[in-house]
């Protein structure tokens, strides 16, 4: 197993944030700014986990990650999906879940809370802690 994510978001502040405490433990982080892009970006890369944004400018997340699920890329129906929105609603998880994703994160992003995620989908090149 590699350590390729891909993050599909496009507020740029929050690309920063994720790609400076992913590739501190050692992950490269791939991005994609709009849905189209990541679901193209999954299908061409080998990508290990994706961070999907609910709320892009194109298509939603929901769309994406069904996009992702049913591509003609088999791996990528077991390729760990994990939403990260600011939509707090009841019923919003459960509508990411039955979309394709794995995991629900909500918004601000939580470091500590964020690599313990992808550990648990993708373990740190660095070891535990990130070495």
């Amino acid at each position: 197993m590699g350590n390729n994510v891909l993050y599909i978001e496009d507020n740029p502040d929050n690309m920063m944030l994720v790609k400076r405490a992913l590739e501190s433990r050692g992950y490269k982080l791939l991005e994609a700014l709009t849905g189209v892009d990541g679901v193209s970006a999954a299908e061409k890369e080998e990508v290990d986990l994706i961070l999907l944004d609910i709320n892009l400018p194109d298509i939603d997340g929901y769309e994406v990650a069904r996009r992702i699920r049913g591509s003609e890329k088999k791996q990528l129906a077991y390729v760990p999906i994990i939403a990260v929105t600011a939509n707090a609603l009841k019923g919003d998880a459960e509508k990411a879940l039955s979309a394709g994703c794995d995991v629900y994160m909500s918004k601000p992003i939580n470091i500590r809370e964020l690599w313990a995620r992808v550990e648990a989908f993708v373990p740190s090149p660095l070891g535990p802690r990130g070495g």
